[in-house]
């Protein structure tokens, strides 16, 4: 069997007493057995990505296991003794259903105690939000979440939090994963403090109800919350934590939980995949409504942080929405909230991503607040809020089931997101309307925006390479016509250029690198390439548009739309 010098290099330290034995007899087995999966986990090292550091669990560089987190850890260790000189160090730690969550998080525990830190640890799994929201609420220097979010059952994850909440921004970032690189394995201190390490639970829970409630409520009457019949999968994660409670304790009487996804479990057994984008993830919840006649269907992921929602059309059946449809009757609510109680002052804002819809810009524009647009994920959000400490953040998300409201959670909330969709939708109800009567509403009063995803998973090395010649071939040879459409602009996020097509001029993107390509067409159209930080994937967003007169107009118009998207898909040979 042929191992490449550079793996085997990487195979030999593994095999030194630093790693234990079982580690060491699992590698010695795949040299044998499994000489493609030894190569896949060990040809590169696991990286952070848009939503941290995820991977399959296993033995391997290029795996999560607790030689590759508690490396991560005790860099992590490293540099918070750099950047607070002089101070007691707190951490907090959160993990979520997946297998070995609890026993990774009590790992990570150990490397931070070890090494003189104190550690705020949850003494079962709980929702990410509730991470984020811990971290400010303890007055801690960073935090951990062990969560693969909503990857498949093999997959775990390390999410990094910083001082103000939110995931790791630059320059931190990359000077974190400087001095992890520049570690040994040898140098990780495992033999944990344990007089460091308290765990924490009920108290924390019973502040962060509060703060959402706080924060995602709007004098919702009582009968209108009582009157919202309400059903909610789990999807076996760790939502179940926290939503049931928020809900009753707002006032929603009326919520079915769907009961086989009620027990968190790893396996995640009754889905193909745990992910509330995927329409066949809320098959049982669409189920239930049915059987129940509810308004209103709420799936979240396994860590609880994107959210899922179904409504009851102009023809009363459940309809799924997108994420986009989602985040733009959300804002919109706020937004009218903050209008009617006068809370403007002239600072305010939103936030949204460059592959979301363009719709919120329209939103801003409308009620007179910034709309700020940053890289894909919310630790782009939360670093506005951070780098604009002088104006107030409304809410905001992005096309991926994610949405935050306030600056309480400096990431994507699905329990906020939950009870405020559900505020949205019980004020709707009370006036006579419905939620999905609210976004038709929207879209006569601000244009009909339209979006679509296509997603193509690449595995391995191999796909790696694929994913990557595809951006080169988008940059090099860019389409200059698309669906009888001239391209007028591509901004490339990688150089930081916006090359008119028109005009020949070329102007500078502030918004920091990203693989991101995005095709501006003559007629509205937006079309955007990026590979996945967290997920063997690429992804083609579309985003098209028409005015849309009257909601009785709305069938021909998406009609139109759809015809247009697909043709773009067709001549772009994604289908």
């Amino acid at each position: 069997m042929y191992i490449p010098e550079n793996i085997l290099k990487k195979v030999n330290e593994w095999l030194t007493p630093t790693f234990d034995a079982a580690t060491q007899e699992e590698i010695k087995n795949m040299m044998t057995s499994s000489p493609k999966e030894l190569e896949e986990s060990f040809y590169k090292n696991l990286e952070f990505g848009t939503g941290g550091m995820r991977g399959i669990m296993g033995v391997g560089t290029n795996r999560i296991n607790k030689y590759t987190l508690g490396k991560n850890t005790q860099g992590l260790s490293n540099y918070l003794k750099q950047a607070f000189p002089n101070e007691q160090l707190k951490v907090v730690i959160a993990y979520d259903c997946r297998h070995n969550s609890d026993t990774l998080a009590k790992v990570v525990a150990d490397v931070f105690s070890a090494n003189g830190i104190k550690v705020y640890l949850f003494e079962e799994l709980r929702p990410t939000p509730e991470l984020s929201f811990a971290l400010k609420h303890l007055n801690c220097h960073a935090g951990i979440v062990l969560t693969a979010s909503h990857n498949p059952p093999e997959y775990n994850g390390y999410k990094v939090y910083w001082q103000d909440g939110g995931q790791l921004v630059p320059p931190q970032d990359e000077e974190i994963i400087q001095v992890i690189e520049n570690l040994a394995y040898d140098e990780i201190k495992f033999e944990a403090n344990e007089s460091l390490i308290e765990y924490i639970g009920a108290a924390i829970d019973e502040a962060f109800f509060n703060s959402t409630i706080e924060n995602a409520s709007f004098n919702t009457p009582a009968a209108a919350k009582e009157n919202l019949k309400i059903v909610y999968t789990s999807l076996h994660g760790t939502s179940i934590k926290a939503i049931p409670a928020v809900l009753a304790k707002a006032g929603y009487t009326k919520v079915k939980i769907v009961k086989e996804q009620e027990i968190p479990d790893g396996n995640f057994p009754t889905v193909k995949s745990p992910n509330p984008e995927e329409p066949e993830a809320l098959t049982m919840a669409l189920a239930l409504a049915e059987k129940t006649n509810a308004d209103i269907v709420i799936g979240t992921d396994p860590d609880s942080d994107r959210l899922g929602v179904a409504v009851r059309n102009t023809e009363g059946k459940m309809t799924l929405l997108n994420g986009n449809q989602t985040m733009v009757i959300m804002t919109a609510f706020l937004l009218e909230q903050w209008k009617r109680e006068n809370r403007f002052k002239g600072n305010e804002f939103i936030g949204s991503t460059i592959v979301s819809t363009p719709m919120m810009l329209e939103l801003a524009s409308a009620y007179g607040v910034e709309c700020k647009v940053g890289l894909t994920g919310f630790k782009w959000i939360a670093k506005f809020i951070k780098d604009f400490p002088n104006q107030k953040f409304i809410g905001g998300g992005e096309e991926s089931f994610g949405y935050m409201v306030g600056d309480a959670v400096r990431d994507k909330d699905a329990v906020a997101a939950t009870l405020l969709v559900c505020e949205v939708a019980a004020q709707a109800k009370a006036a006579g309307s419905t939620l999905y009567q609210e976004l038709l509403n929207l879209y006569v009063d601000h244009g009909f925006y339209k979006e679509y995803l296509i997603s193509l998973t690449k595995k391995g090395i191999e796909g790696a390479n694929e994913i990557k010649q595809m951006m080169i071939d988008l940059r090099e040879n860019p389409l200059k016509e698309i669906n009888n459409q001239r391209v007028i602009c591509i901004e490339d996020y990688e150089n930081s250029t916006a090359r008119n097509l028109i005009s020949g001029e070329t102007e500078s993107l502030v918004i920091p690198k990203s693989n991101v390509l995005i095709y501006y067409l003559e007629d509205g159209t937006k079309i955007c390439a990026r590979p996945s930080g967290t997920e063997p994937k690429i992804k083609f967003y579309f985003s098209v548009n028409e005015p849309l007169d009257s909601i009785e107009n709305f069938k021909k118009v998406e009609a139109d739309l759809d015809q247009k998207i697909k043709n773009i898909v067709a001549e772009m040979q994604l289908n």
